[in-house]
């Protein structure tokens, strides 16, 4: 279970977290939906204890992540925007290495390892350094290495990125499966079919603040709007700017 509370941060005179509050449920999938710039990405790094809130209280898996984030790194996995992993390192060796720091037990490290491998069908690039990877594949290791430990927590921020249709349907069922045995899950996405599918509840944030919440079918009747698209640009008044710019397109085309 996630559970904030009028969490705020700030960047010098930058607000870009402006009291949220919100809360994942155990087996549930929870999509952050946000334009670019809204806060959704430094909200997950919170959640995920990577960096520390300016004021409210985060709370993952009963564990205070302002008071010990270190615990809650130990029961999250966790998948950035952008993938950070060590460059100079095999995919087996980072794996290794995570299993290491996890405390993995090698058989089990083995296993899982080789399961996600097969699943995400890595298997030639094992022994090529990350940096000669394509961005598809190093998101797989990334992915991979965030489910090693079987987290009790999952965020993911736009993990569906640079994935290939098999693989983004793999993960799909995966997430599934999280959901299953009772795992939160924060998922961000932008493509907002794929947040209608999965996800049991949506927030969408806007310029820091979550302006609705509820699932999809809830958030519709809230903008009484027909899909989550329309939806999502009434949120976050982007609906007029978007047809502007098609009328303006269509005069100049």
């Amino acid at each position: 279970m996630i559970e904030v509370e009028k969490l705020v941060r700030r960047f010098g005179s930058t607000v870009a977290v402006d009291g949220i509050s919100f809360r994942v449920d155990d087996g549930e999938i929870y999509g952050l939906l946000g334009p670019n710039g809204s806060g959704k990405s430094t909200t997950m790094r919170i959640l995920a204890g990577i960096l520390p809130p300016s004021s409210g209280t985060v709370i993952a898996g009963g564990i205070d992540v302002s008071q010990n984030p270190l615990r809650v790194k130990e029961i999250t996995g966790y998948v950035p925007e952008t993938p950070i992993l060590y460059e100079s390192l095999t995919p087996v060796e980072f794996f290794n290495f995570v299993g290491s720091v996890r405390r993995i037990p090698e058989e089990k490290l083995q296993e899982r390892v080789d399961a996600l491998v097969r699943a995400f069908g890595i298997e030639e690039y094992l022994g090529e350094m990350i940096g000669s990877l394509s961005f598809g594949t190093r998101q797989k290791v990334s992915l991979i290495s965030a489910m090693l430990h079987d987290p009790e927590v999952l965020i993911l921020d736009e993990s569906m990125n640079g994935l290939d249709p098999k693989s983004a349907r793999i993960l799909r069922e995966l997430l599934m499966d999280f959901r299953e045995k009772g795992k939160s899950i924060v998922f961000s996405t932008h493509v907002l079919a794929l947040a209608e599918m999965i996800c049991d509840r949506i927030g969408v944030i806007y310029n820091g603040r979550l302006v609705a919440e509820g699932t999809v079918e809830q958030l519709k009747e809230l903008a009484h709007e027909e899909s989550l698209e329309d939806v999502f640009l009434k949120l976050t008044e982007s609906r007029d700017e978007v047809l502007g710019i098609v009328r303006a397109l269509k005069e100049a085309l």
